[in-house]
């Protein structure tokens, strides 16, 4: 049951005055149940718990943690048709996608969980002494990895399970022995809360501390700001959009003991096709990219919103079959009114610049909240030349560049700001020409694709989920899979240490 109280530790808790509504998009209604702001003593009691919960869980055997991993995947299981309704009521999604998407989130508590029955995650390294090395000995060295602290996840719009309350975040920080205080996002805070409830659940019958978790509503940005600037958080993990990210950044930095900020955020995308890949293909991709460009309603931060091909009859004959099939997808609904303002403005504001030609027609009579998919087209320099063509466009939308030369397309790959993915579409006679374009794609982004798609982020060891700045804040980590645990631990080492103060995964045998 949705309560719109905030769970400090384990306690429901409203002490605010300032309150809200998620509003279902699709009725373009605000839905039923009330949420309380966090109030500033909240937001301290919650830290304060998470810092003494972190003395006793930072030694919890990994063990016990699997298992506290795996009983949440099994609360959020057990909260079922409640919590797939109140998903969709506040997203506007459909109830498939709602179903995968747990199914993802369960998937990654699980994976941590596995990832816990050895050590071989804290990268131990160990450099035994050498006492009668000249001509100096060696001393005996041996280093681990142990929890930073108390971490700050922030929800995200566009994956309320996934990358939210229970998502890869707070599952990766949970598995390295760190509390979690998620500030839930305001479009589905009773989804939040729900999930929220099924970790505290999974605390109390794994005797897990308090204050291990938390979850704060709020409306407006002020409590996430606080959030950061407690001095008990040691890291923040959030997925959104730019301006979001670089703000948490900037306090972070701010702070007397500065602290990482691991943010995912905007990204183009950008798609080259080859000339050869358009004539043996051209039809082939267009239904790929017309599907892609829409799936969900384009709200996926590897939507391709660039694609970049030599000027030719070719990609004239693909970028127009490309715009008539996305036009043919019938619109879908939008995260929130909020999102579809936001896409409608910059959607004008791209189309609306010297050098840009519409492709697709207008779609008419479409719904409040639903997006009206479009694919525009410019030129290589005047791309190259307008930084507002290289804004992102949250939504079913798409930019065709048409380069004059394969100079001209390398110049552009050079100029783009980090992204987090960078596709290649091109046939088996074009491999002795790739490289050039690999060796600059690889510069700008953090996953290359071959002759696919960018959508679908496969949760597994070997997935880069990150990019150069502004694709992420630290383009060394993933957000995705369980080398993102690297993101919430650090190195120590240890010199000349008895074997019976050293911890378990040092020790000799």
């Amino acid at each position: 049951m949705i309560t719109g109280k905030n769970y400090i530790g384990k306690e429901l808790s409203a002490q605010g005055s300032t309150v809200f509504r998620t509003i279902n998009p699709k009725l373009n209604l605000e839905n039923a149940w009330e949420c309380t702001e966090a109030t500033v003593e909240e937001i301290g009691r919650a830290t304060a718990l998470a810092k003494d919960a972190f003395k006793m869980y930072r030694n919890t055997p990994s063990a016990d943690r699997a298992h506290f991993l795996n009983t949440i995947a099994d609360e959020i299981e057990a909260l079922g048709d409640e919590l797939i309704d109140t998903y969709c009521q506040e997203s506007g999604l459909p109830k498939a996608r709602a179903e995968g998407e747990r199914g993802r989130t369960v998937f990654q508590l699980r994976a941590f969980a596995e990832m816990l029955g050895n050590d071989d995650w804290k990268g131990r390294s160990i450099d035994l002494a050498i006492p009668d090395r000249q001509p100096l000995p060696k001393v005996d060295l041996r280093k681990t990895m142990i929890p930073m602290g108390p971490i700050a996840v922030f929800g995200s719009s566009n994956f309320p399970f996934a990358y939210s309350t229970a998502g890869g975040d707070t599952a990766s920080a949970l598995a390295a022995g760190c509390p979690v205080i998620v500030k839930s996002h305001p479009m589905h805070a009773g989804t939040g809360e729900l999930v929220a409830s099924a970790i505290i659940a999974a605390a109390e019958k794994t005797n897990m501390p308090n204050g291990v978790f938390s979850n704060l509503n709020s409306k407006g940005i002020e409590v996430g700001v606080q959030l950061v600037q407690d001095a008990k958080i040691k890291a923040v993990g959030f997925t959104g959009s730019i301006r979001g990210g670089r703000a948490l950044l900037d306090i972070a930095a701010g702070r007397p003991e500065p602290i990482p900020v691991f943010a995912e955020m905007g990204s183009l995308n950008p798609v080259i096709i080859t000339q050869k890949a358009l004539e043996k293909k051209g039809e082939h991709w267009a239904d790929i990219y017309a599907s892609t460009i829409t799936m969900g309603t384009g709200q996926f931060c590897t939507n391709p919103g660039l694609i970049l091909g030599i000027e030719s009859d070719e990609l004239d004959a693909f970028a127009k079959n490309l715009a008539e099939k996305m036009v043919k997808v019938d619109p879908t609904c939008m995260l929130h009114p909020n999102i579809k303002a936001a896409f409608s403005a910059l959607k004008q504001e791209v189309s609306s610049q010297d050098g840009v030609s519409v492709l697709s027609a207008e779609i008419t009579n479409v719904d409040t909240n639903y997006a009206d998919q479009c694919l525009v087209t410019v030129s290589g320099s005047a791309f190259l030349s307008n930084p507002k063509l290289h804004n992102e466009v949250f939504g079913p939308f798409s930019v065709i560049v048409k380069c004059k030369n394969q100079a001209e397309l390398l110049e552009i790959i050079e100029g783009l700001e980090g992204q987090l993915t960078g596709t290649i579409i091109a046939e088996e006679e074009d491999h002795s020409s790739l490289p050039i374009i690999v060796d600059e794609l690889q510069q700008r982004v953090g996953r290359v694709i071959f002759n696919g798609v960018p959508t679908g982020v496969e949760v597994c060891p070997s997935m880069n989920h990150g990019g150069p700045y502004p694709a992420s804040t630290d383009a060394r980590f993933t957000a995705v899979g369980i080398q993102s645990i690297k993101r919430w631990i650090r190195p120590v080492t240890y010199q000349s240490f008895p074997k019976e103060l050293l911890p378990n995964e040092l020790k000799n045998g």
